[in-house]
């Protein structure tokens, strides 16, 4: 043991009473119950333990500091006469003999109590990140992460894949997010980027001979915040393989992940291997997302055609899809609440029906689609109290999604929460028409294989087929409705890839320019390869049943890119703009 400690907080028992043991750690509460007795709540990394205070001289000491100070405690262990079955330590308390001061918190207040940080306000939380981590609940989360990780790291070893870093300093590249940029010193008027993802570098190392490559990876995106992805940087488990298929992609983390979440998660259930595989196009139709959750019953039903000439507006030509939902008892003032709630995520006005006890159809807009009960009972289930939930228009895809995520949780009987369910989604497409551009451009990723390699581009570039139909060999990995990775089978062929990006109007010459080293390194002949990168954050967020991913980060910043408790982004001194070549031209006030 430490020489500043024969014990820690979380370890001493009934058998070491009589023992004479030292134990250091915060002092988490005192409770005062006479002029010259009190009891002490120690607590360190590893739990708590309860110190009575009996004598003058020790209670001297503990009045006279506040919670949260650091002090060591040698006494004696004995048996509490009043035991805590809650608490590992709940049999013992030590009596001391001596009490050192170790650091004092000099605040007589705290920005909010310990043991109850997750009720603060998130601004204090990270503000107070060092208090906040103090807190067992959050701290766990960290202990999981490092958990998970050395998991994951010995899974891949074991697989026969060699831990290498890539850089960190490297050049820009269009790979679909703002880069954070890092001015070169020494060549004024040039930038170096942090990586957004270790995409090139491990796909060079396939071509340098090396077989199967990870790492824990750090990524780096100018990118908004959302409740599962953290703006600035987050951590991937990045992998690839050479003279590798899809299937050896799949075969490689459908051994890796289910053991480990079933063993690290809240739920002790995740999907044997194979998992489901679910084409990019199928999934929107079916489930309204290319992120189902499968632990959810619920499935879309495509019925546009019925509602050509509809009486009600709001369907009349539209796009019209439909969730039936069996045995719902939900009362209509909770339905319409949920419809508002989904409005505002999805952005389309949703509508509804029920088939009450009697079987007839009621409430909402039952009134238009009761002509047409006999054409829906074709693709719906329409028995006696059924709800059916319903999206049209544009976004009715999008909306259907959200309907069955939503429904599907708040509705008894269609969702298995207590699982994990994983699956692939496939075939995703090669193009699609930008939405600023109004033009062609790469749906997914610009490394992947088209399916159908050479002779599909040329068939697009004749005109034979819409390159709108080309689909690419790429994969997203989805557990519980949340994307862990994508990930996709590369293009390695330098043919290929001009033929790709032709498509998108940029020639050779652009590949050159904006690739380099890819391409010549693919021109020194490269072995067909695939990979994927599991988003380590995304990762723990699901284990540790957390909803937002700052939750599972040790200093996160807050959904405007900052470190409020180290003050950053922040101000720079005009020297260090000298020697960099850079002036500022316009300052935001704060």
């Amino acid at each position: 043991m430490m020489q500043m400690r024969t014990h820690t907080c979380g370890e001493l028992r009934l058998a070491d009473a009589g023992k004479s043991v030292k134990i250091v750690g915060w002092m988490e509460n005192v409770r005062e119950v006479g002029s010259n007795f009190a009891f002490v709540v120690l607590r360190d990394f590893y739990g708590t333990t309860q110190v009575v205070i009996e004598s003058e001289e020790m209670m001297a000491i503990i009045r006279d500091l506040n919670k949260e100070s650091t002090i060591s405690v040698e006494g004696v262990v004995r048996e509490r006469a009043s035991k805590n079955p809650k608490l590992p330590t709940g049999d013992i308390e030590v009596v001391p003999s001596k009490i050192e001061v170790l650091g004092r918190c000099r605040y007589n207040s705290l920005p909010f109590e310990i043991n109850r940080s997750r009720e603060a306000d998130e601004t204090q939380r990270l503000k107070y990140r060092y208090l906040d981590l103090r807190n067992p609940a959050v701290k766990n989360n960290i202990v999981l992460r490092c958990q998970v990780v050395a998991a994951l790291r010995a899974a891949m070893t074991e697989h026969g894949f060699l831990e290498i870093t890539t850089p960190i300093l490297t050049a820009s590249s269009p790979e679909g997010a703002r880069d954070y940029l890092v001015p070169a010193r020494k060549h004024p008027g040039k930038f170096y980027a942090l990586p957004q993802a270790p995409q090139q570098f491990k796909q060079l190392l396939m071509t340098s001979g090396f077989d199967r490559y990870f790492q824990i990876a750090p990524c780096f995106r100018d990118e908004d915040a959302r409740g599962d992805r953290s703006p600035g940087e987050f951590y991937q488990l990045d992998m690839e393989m050479a003279f590798a298929t899809q299937e050896d992609v799949f075969a490689v983390l459908e051994d890796v992940l289910p053991p480990i979440f079933a063993k690290f998660g809240t739920y002790d259930v995740a999907s044997a291997a194979p998992f489901r595989r679910i084409p990019y196009n199928t999934a929107l139709e079916t489930y309204g997302s290319d992120k189902p959750d499968l632990r959810i019953d619920l499935t879309c039903k495509n019925v546009t055609h019925l509602f050509e000439n509809s009486e009600f507006e709001p369907l009349r030509g539209q796009t019209v899809k439909m969730v039936d939902i069996s045995d719902c008892a939900l009362t209509r003032k909770q339905v319409e609440k949920l419809l508002s709630d989904c409005e505002v995520q999805s952005g389309s006005k949703a509508y509804w029906f029920k088939v009450d006890e009697k079987g007839e159809l009621a409430g909402g807009i039952a009134k238009f689609v009761t002509g047409l009960r006999s054409q829906l009972e074709q693709v719906l289930t329409l028995a006696p109290n059924t709800l059916v939930v319903v999206a049209a228009g544009a976004a009715a895809t999008k909306s259907a999604g959200v309907l069955i995520k939503t429904f599907g949780a708040a509705c008894a009987g269609h969702m298995d929460q207590e699982r994990y369910e994983f699956c692939w989604i496939v075939d995703f497409p090669m193009y699609e028409i930008g939405d600023e551009s109004g033009e062609l451009e790469f749906c997914h990723n610009p490394f992947s294989m088209p399916s159908g390699g050479l002779e599909v581009l040329l068939k697009a570039e004749r005109g034979e087929i819409d390159p709108l139909t080309i689909t690419a060999d790429q994969y997203d990995l989805v557990c519980n409705g949340v994307e862990l990775s994508s990930g996709a089978v590369r293009n390695h062929d330098p043919e290929i890839m001009v033929k790709a990006f032709e498509l998108v109007r940029l020639g050779e010459e652009d590949v050159k320019k904006k690739f380099p080293a890819m391409y010549n390194a693919f021109c020194y002949g490269a072995p067909p390869h695939a990979g994927i990168a599991p988003g380590v954050d995304r990762m723990v967020m699901l284990l540790a049943g957390e909803s937002s991913i700052r939750e599972i980060i040790p200093f996160p910043m807050n959904k405007n890119a900052q470190d409020v408790m180290m003050g950053a982004p922040s101000t720079v001194e005009q020297k260090q703009l000298d020697e960099l070549h850079i002036q500022i031209t316009a300052q935001e006030e704060e």
